[in-house]
């Protein structure tokens, strides 16, 4: 009898297959993202808020914070531990805020807060997928 080995996932379902190219996806966003807040910081282009001793206060805590929290997330969602999430959820809800409900403070920009949320739906939408499929295989075949 030859059996498979267990490290690989040979009998990964679609769910599984979507949700790792979610992660993976979201991943390099937070990537990209983290690096377009380290050039905000360093002050690599001309223009308003692009140097890091001009901006107001607002801008610098949420610029240094962001710089920090997007490539954080990227390296857990990559590497799909569970804190990635956890971290891209926090980087997320505070740029959703800068944008949003803050926005008199730094800029409108609602497109950010939707894909976010767009995003933090398919996860959920994974996450019970997942589980259903979870449950349906821990059940007991007749």
């Amino acid at each position: 009898m030859i059996e498979k080995p267990t490290h690989l996932p040979f009998d990964s379902t679609l769910a599984q297959t979507g949700f790792i190219w979610l992660l993976r996806i979201v991943s390099l966003y937070c990537l990209a993202a983290g690096v377009g807040y380290w050039v905000q910081i360093m002050g690599y282009y001309d223009g308003l808020l692009w140097r890091f001793d001009l901006m107001p206060w607002q801008w610098k805590v949420a610029s240094v914070s962001l710089a920090m929290l997007f490539p954080v997330a990227a390296t857990g969602l990559w590497m799909m531990v569970s804190w990635g999430p956890v971290i891209w959820f926090v980087a997320a809800a505070g740029e959703t805020l800068m944008f949003t409900v803050f926005w008199e403070y730094f800029y409108y920009r609602p497109a950010i807060a939707v894909i976010h949320g767009c995003v933090a739906l398919l996860y959920i939408a994974f996450r019970i997928v997942l589980l259903l499929q979870k449950r349906q295989q821990a059940m007991p075949q007749r």
